[in-house]
């Protein structure tokens, strides 16, 4: 409708071989991404070629030690990847973050040999991860988690439900932290789990708002049995180590929140210069002008959130409190800037017909995944004033 072709996201990057990287994934977007993504968010397809795709170009695995099939990329470098492909199609984007937040434990806890072992298949060897954490019972409470893993003659074996799991029935490899002692965080163990073993199921997918592409599901562990070798960390370790998975994926979810953000935008001002009213482009009158302006507002302010907390993150410094207000801020704006983008196509918005309404039902689920932005709230406080005093 208008001339006015969107612009790529001009990004500072690191090295000449980061910026040739953000080229493929914009390349791998234009050509496999993009194009399909409407149609097949709407049937509900999982794109599962897309993410071999991915892992074969080396994409799956770009935090990651290249020793083990990693990218060697910095967490600066690897958000902007996500932002790229969660612009595209928040199933893609929001699934190389859970994946990426499914190898944090063997490749940060796991022993030299379970890392040699397990990680390179992991990181870039066709394979997709999920994350099981939460459970029926215990969202932002998670460390009332109740699955257990009974360890017997031969290993472990586990009982117990998941829910709200990305990739659940899909995956090929489930990071699962379950109960094997007392009560509360110090009872937590954390353990890989293959997606073919016996026991182990998946629910109905749950019939969701957006992001219909996938596949979130309840996963049931009866009587799973797994060697010990497949226990990651120290018995007991497990919610320090979800904890610290937790951080990480919050600036994943935040990247992604970004990219929804900026796709919004793109098709708000492309419809607002092209669209005339009165005889005049409908982005001449003051008060859409004043809407796009805070609206790429919003996103310019999140993207730096994010990215400054990546680059403690790099630099080995503490990074907790900057992710929790990326994580807040940035899907919150993005719930803003999705909202605002379907008011400035007015009738056509609301319409299947433009992906703005689309964009503005996945937002959604950002403000609520790695924490709701509630628990965002309290992390942060706890970081001005200390815990709070019962």
């Amino acid at each position: 409708m208008s001339d006015r072709a969107p612009q790529p996201v001009e990004r500072r990057l690191p090295t000449e071989e980061s910026r040739q990287l953000i080229e493929l994934v914009r390349d791998i977007v234009s050509k496999e991404i993009a194009p399909r993504a409407a149609d097949e968010e709407e049937a509900g397809a999982f794109p599962r070629e897309v993410f071999t795709l991915l892992s074969e170009a080396g994409l799956l695995g770009l935090p990651y030690d290249s020793a083990h099939g990693g990218g060697d990329q910095p967490y600066e470098v690897y958000l902007q990847v996500l932002e790229e492909l969660a612009a595209a199609r928040l199933t893609v984007g929001l699934g190389v973050s859970v994946h990426s937040l499914s190898c944090h434990a063997l490749a940060g806890f796991g022993t030299d040999e379970q890392r040699a072992a397990r990680l390179p298949a992991m990181l870039s060897g066709g394979l997709l991860g999920a994350y099981c954490l939460s459970e029926p019972s215990s969202g932002s409470d998670a460390a009332s988690l109740r699955t257990k893993a009974v360890r017997d003659a031969d290993g472990w074996v586990l009982t117990g439900t998941k829910a709200w799991i990305t990739h659940g029935g899909v995956a090929d490899f489930y990071t699962v932290l379950a109960r094997t002692g007392v009560e509360g965080p110090r009872g937590i163990t954390a353990f890989l789990v293959p997606g073919d073993a016996a026991g182990l199921d998946a629910a109905l997918p749950e019939k969701k708002m957006g992001m219909k592409g996938s596949p979130t599901a309840q996963m049931h562990f009866d009587g799973v049995r797994i060697s010990d070798d497949r226990r990651i960390g120290e018995e007991g370790q497990g919610f320090a180590i979800a904890l610290s998975a937790l951080d990480s994926g919050r600036l994943g979810i935040a990247a992604c929140a970004i990219g929804v953000a900026q796709a919004a935008l793109d098709e708000a001002v492309g419809y607002a210069t092209g669209r005339h009213q009165f005889g005049r482009p409908v982005a001449d009158f003051q008060g859409l002008r004043f809407m796009l302006a805070d609206m790429a507002t919003h996103i310019e302010a999140g993207r730096a959130l994010y990215l400054e907390a990546a680059r403690l993150r790099d630099a080995g410094l503490p990074f907790s409190r900057q992710a929790a207000m990326a994580k807040l801020f940035c899907t919150d704006a993005a719930m803003r800037v999705t909202t605002d983008a379907v008011q400035v196509l007015g009738g056509y918005g609301y319409t299947l017909d433009f992906p703005v309404e689309r964009l503005m039902r996945e937002a959604k689920v950002l403000q609520i995944v790695e924490g709701t932005n509630q628990i965002q709230r309290m992390v942060i406080a706890r970081h001005l004033a200390g815990p709070e005093t019962r």
